[in-house]
């Protein structure tokens, strides 16, 4: 098994080996390009994005400045928002549903390193898969960490810190976050 393969598989690896840092260093250039791109030049803007992305559903915008480690390993459903300085860590999968909404700062983390200082010093690190669900809004600055899901229609309040699943159709915030609430038929004003 390659360290690509491992990465994907969500165990240890080494991420400048197998051709792994060449693969950023690709992402890297075409982020840049999305990033300078002028901002009504929209079928460019487009075309970087779908270039960069694993799979973009209909009516995907991001509003640069956007990174990410890799791109191939996000999917994104359709009519999706990012605010500016989203930032998505792509070393696992990171899904995203349909009609989602991300704040200014967002940042999704599926990459991570091992806590003991000799396992961290030898150079490995690790992804876990994040999940968003549908019509999820992230406020600004939220972070979700390594293996964490959202359910669909949760919100999740500003500069939340997500270390663990979030349900279906609830109000969470916090660090760590945690469930305010349920959303009622009363949120709908």
């Amino acid at each position: 098994m390659n360290e690509r393969e491992r990465m994907l598989a969500e165990l240890p690896y080494r991420a400048w080996m197998d051709g792994l840092a060449e693969e950023r260093l690709q992402a890297k250039k075409k982020i840049y390009q999305f990033n300078l791109c002028p901002p009504d030049d929209k079928v460019q803007q487009e075309h970087l994005l779908r270039s960069i992305l694993g799979k973009a559903g209909i009516d995907v915008h991001i509003e640069a400045p956007f990174h990410c480690d890799y791109g191939t390993n996000i999917e994104v459903g359709d009519y999706f928002f990012a605010n500016y300085h989203c930032i998505i860590l792509d070393t696992a999968k990171v899904i995203i549903g349909d009609n989602v909404m991300f704040g200014p700062n967002v940042s999704l983390l599926a990459a991570g390193h091992p806590v003991h200082p000799e396992a961290r010093n030898s150079g490995y690190e690790y992804g876990i898969g994040i999940v968003i669900g549908d019509n999820v809004w992230l406020g600004g600055s939220v972070t979700v960490n390594p293996g964490a899901r959202i359910g669909n229609n949760a919100v999740i309040g500003s500069g939340s810190v997500v270390v663990k699943d979030i349900p279906d159709n609830v109000i969470a915030a916090g660090n760590p976050c945690k469930v305010i609430r349920a959303i009622t038929e009363e949120d709908r004003r």
